[in-house]
């Protein structure tokens, strides 16, 4: 008996071993454009004080495994969008040209997650000609179709990426991702509820030591994470959901500091830099 016992305890074992070898990931930020000039603070974040301000960066995140997987949450955007003139931009370097101070060209991304499908976020998903794309399904629903109606609200929203997208899908190239607590690669789990478009989803990352959130737009600085305090007005549309949500992020992530907010500068003073405008979270 004792033996089967200990057979069973070392299957086990070598299983979680391999397991945790398969999912191990290192995660970056990466910087490719930045807003001229500090904002308050209450322009992001509700019922912050207008005295204070914040540094607003513009950054995709790269997951690289150890199996030739290269993952990007957020694509970026080009420099040509119209869109892009109203917040200042400054400092832009193309995002598949950030990439190169990791070592990695465009053709080595493997996937692209979308948090959400703002122009700043998937504009530039175009410049990875070997990435499968993921996205939640009722976003990718109302920014390709009822956005666009009479009712709908496309703020946010670029033409020629509804063009992009919908090419992507008819290229077999995008899954839709239905729902919350979803496993989309070994290791890589979507969760959905601050709405910041939609139906936005966040990415929860085990790297095998740390477990880490990338929130991207769901949360978009940490003022909001400090004081868990919505979005300011047109930030989210469920201002429970959004502060409901930064308190499910809190019961995942290693750690507070493990919670990545998708604007604010900060995060590159926080964690150890590895090349200009490029950190690891770790």
């Amino acid at each position: 008996m004792k033996n089967i016992i200990l057979f069973v305890l070392v299957i086990l074992s070598l299983s979680f071993s391999a397991r945790s070898q398969t999912d191990s990931y290192a995660v970056y930020a990466i910087r490719f454009a930045s807003m001229g000039k500090p904002t308050p603070v209450s322009a992001w974040s509700d019922q912050a004080p207008d005295k204070d301000s914040v540094n607003i960066d513009f950054m995709v995140w790269l997951i690289k495994g150890k199996d030739g997987k290269n993952i990007l949450l957020d694509a970026g955007f080009l420099n040509d969008i119209e869109d892009a003139k109203d917040f200042g931009v400054v400092n832009y370097v193309r995002p598949d040209s950030a990439l190169e101070k990791l070592g990695l060209k465009a053709a080595d991304i493997t996937d692209i997650i979308i948090s959400h499908p703002h122009w700043d976020h998937i504009d530039g998903s175009g410049l990875f000609p070997n990435a499968h794309v993921w996205m939640q399904k009722d976003d990718f629903n109302y920014f390709v179709g009822s956005a666009w109606q009479k009712d709908g609200d496309h703020g946010g929203f670029n033409p020629r990426d509804v063009r992009l997208f919908t090419d992507l899908n008819l290229a077999g190239r995008l899954t839709l991702v239905d729902g919350d607590n979803k496993e989309i690669i070994p290791g890589i789990k979507v969760f959905t509820g601050s709405r910041h478009t939609f139906n936005s989803q966040y990415v929860l990352v085990e790297t095998g030591s740390k477990k880490i959130v990338l929130a991207s737009d769901n949360i978009w600085v940490y003022y909001s994470l400090d004081h868990l305090v919505p979005a300011s007005k047109g930030g989210t549309l469920d201002n429970a959901g959004y502060v409901k949500t930064m308190q499910r992020m809190k019961t995942q992530a290693s750690g507070v500091k493990y919670i990545i907010p998708g604007h604010d500068a900060k995060v590159f003073s926080i964690f150890p830099a590895v090349a200009s405008g490029v950190v690891a979270i770790k």
